[in-house]
């Protein structure tokens, strides 16, 4: 089983890699700007959001206590971006992002084990996707504030998806 868990993980991070690389975002080679990454973590804190409720009707206490955790690191991480944001006079869109909905999707349609092991699989396809944003931005970031923030965030980001894969490889 642990191995299987393994080859997704692999088969996961592949596919982010060569979305990235083929320009799937539609970006190309270009860094994104202080304003694309600040709308992109604020995607990924509505994810962090949207997954907390649904923990609270299918999740177990293990990943209700973990998304309850993670939801308010995205609040902390929100008042953050929007001292960065107000500097910055950034406007982002906020629309709803379609990785966010299918990666709710995925989890959402799954009861008892399958939803704790899609609950760590969506987690960990949309913390390496914020991973991914941050290192893109500081190969040419047009921000100290921001780049300086992205900094600070990424070894947390890192140290939290492996802790994700871990626990998701013991279920």
């Amino acid at each position: 089983m642990r191995v299987l868990v393994a080859i997704v993980l692999v088969l996961i991070s592949a596919a982010a890699a060569f979305a990235d690389s083929s320009g799937e975002r539609g970006q190309g080679d270009r860094a994104p700007t202080a304003t694309e990454v600040i709308a992109g973590l604020y995607a990924f804190s509505r994810f962090q959001h949207g997954l907390l409720e649904s923990t609270d009707l299918k999740g177990n206490a293990e990943v209700k206590n973990l998304a309850a955790l993670r939801a308010e690191e995205a609040a902390r991480r929100d008042t953050a971006l929007k001292e960065i944001q107000e500097a910055i006079g950034a406007e982002p869109r906020l629309s709803k992002a379609a990785s966010v909905g299918a990666s709710l999707a995925e989890a959402d349609s799954a009861d008892g084990p399958a939803y704790v092991r899609s609950f760590y699989a969506a987690q960990i396809a949309e913390y390496e996707s914020a991973i991914a944003l941050f290192e893109s931005y500081l190969r040419a970031p047009d921000d100290a504030a921001l780049a300086s923030f992205a900094r600070a965030q990424l070894p947390m980001l890192r140290s939290q998806v492996r802790d994700d894969a871990r626990a998701m490889a013991d279920k």
